[in-house]
């Protein structure tokens, strides 16, 4: 007798009412085999090696989980290949063995990464591959670095530090090391930039500038009057004798002028070298000190205008020019069979000093404005004259640039500055700000003092002094 419901006999024997049910599909299982302890040694990690591609002890390869055949695919490679899930094996054109894999080149292909829709592992690349009969690597998990340490542990990036350039490569540099936020400043942006200090010529030593005006007028309003009582005690009494001592006095103070005019600048520098250093490790807020050691660049490296020198923290070109007795003069000031200077570019940015008494390092506060009384040594790069001016190229471009003309006139190049590591001696004030040892400039000008013996009269010294003896040592260019 049939029935309006479907039913349907159990494996025992009982019928039961309703449709039998689909078979479902076996889910895969995942197995894990025990790894034998390594003792740091990579190529005996299992897994953990092949993702380095590094070659293991034995040619078996493990594979975790049901294995299902897959047509097989023509080529020229033989591989074997390690899966963490339920995926196909590839068998290519060639013998695998159980000892071993032969063909024309081998390929190991490596997946721990996500799969695509149709359940196979995405490839990712990480450089150009070759092609042809040479090994192949597939690394999924990344870039990384073949070489370990030898203690077997894996860090992360690479083991060369620096820089990386476009395409991920430790980029190389031939010169000195920047730092991170350094930068060259070309001479169009030196002058907008309010980290460059420019300085000129009235920042320079002078002792007709540095003499107090007051005593100088009222020795020559005494002199004055001297030379008028002397001249009429002479002609009313015939009595030289106060006409001769006025004299002889002018004489003397116009030696002593004289004598400081043209060595008034050696005898300070002869000042400075005498002057004693200080250790910056016990020097207290607010003292005037003195400190040399060597130079490191800040945020902001100068270069030398005319030679182009690299990482300067103080650079100065002066372009002097003789007047003979038609010559054209430099400046309004310049008077005849003379050197007048014609063009002066001078710039000082901040920068480093490690003091060589306690090794310690300070910020010189240099830049910004600040004030800067310059000592640093410059040296003749190049003499011209009408006969041989065509024969230095680099001096006519260097003209061309700031619009100076060269009609037959006879020039003098010098150019000074400091470098990266070049040896100064600095006097100024100690600051200490957040930890930052620093040195800036006294809120007075500072006395040299009378220097007796050699007959110099006291100099004052405006801001942070620096001085440099002779750093460029550079030879006159020959043209």
């Amino acid at each position: 007798m049939g029935s309006r419901f479907p039913s349907h006999q159990l494996s025992n024997g009982l019928y039961v009412s309703g449709r039998p049910e689909q078979p479902k599909e076996k889910t895969p299982t995942m197995s894990s085999v025990s790894m034998p302890y390594t003792g740091g040694d990579i190529k005996k990690s299992g897994e953990l090696g092949k993702m380095f591609d590094i070659p293991m002890d034995g040619s078996k390869s493990r594979k975790s989980g049901p294995i299902n055949n897959a047509p097989s695919r023509t080529g020229s490679f033989g591989g074997s290949a390690s899966h963490s899930g339920q995926l196909n094996s590839v068998n290519r054109a060639g013998s695998v063995s159980s000892g071993g894999v032969s063909g024309s080149a081998s390929l190991k292909k490596t997946n721990s990464g996500p799969l695509n829709k149709h359940g196979e592992p995405l490839k990712k690349s990480s450089g150009p591959q070759g092609g042809g009969p040479t090994a192949m690597s597939r690394q999924n998990s990344g870039p990384l670095t073949p070489v370990l340490p030898t203690t077997g542990l894996i860090t992360s990036g690479p083991i060369t530090s620096g820089p990386l350039n476009s395409s991920g490569a430790p980029r190389k540099a031939s010169g000195p090391l920047e730092s991170t936020g350094s930068m060259k400043l070309s001479s169009a942006s030196i002058v907008n930039n309010p980290a460059v200090t420019h300085l000129s010529q009235d920042d320079e030593y002078s002792f007709r500038k540095s003499f107090p005006k007051l005593i100088l007028w009222s020795i020559i309003l005494l002199f004055v009057m001297g030379f008028i009582a002397g001249g009429f005690i002479l002609g009313a009494v015939h009595n030289p004798i106060l006409l001769v001592v006025v004299v002889i006095l002018f004489a003397a103070v116009a030696t002593v002028f004289t004598w400081n005019t043209c060595w008034g600048r050696r005898a300070i520098t002869g000042f400075i070298a005498d002057y004693p250093d200080t250790q910056l490790r016990t020097a207290k807020e607010g003292q005037f000190v003195k400190v040399s050691g060597v130079v490191t660049c800040g945020n902001v490296p100068l270069e030398s205008p005319f030679q182009k020198v690299p990482r300067c923290v103080y650079t100065s070109t002066s372009l002097y020019e003789y007047r003979g007795w038609d010559s054209k003069a430099a400046n309004p000031t310049h008077r005849r069979f003379t050197w007048g200077l014609r063009s002066l570019e001078r710039h000082v940015v901040d920068f480093y000093i490690s003091d060589f008494q306690s090794g310690l390092r300070a910020l010189v506060k240099t830049g910004y404005g600040a004030r800067i009384t310059p000592y640093v040594d410059e040296s003749v790069v190049v003499d011209i004259n009408p006969t041989n001016k065509d024969m230095s190229p680099e001096f006519i471009r260097w003209l061309g640039e700031r619009n100076l003309s060269s009609d037959d006139r006879v020039m003098r190049l010098k150019e000074g500055y400091i470098k990266e590591g070049s040896t100064v001696s600095v006097m100024g004030v100690v600051q200490r700000n957040d930890n930052v040892l620093m040195i800036v400039p006294p809120p007075e000008p500072f006395s040299t003092g009378c220097q007796w013996i050699k007959c110099i009269l006291p100099a004052s010294l405006e801001g942070i002094v620096l001085r440099c003896e002779d750093t460029s040592k550079i030879d006159v260019i020959p043209v």
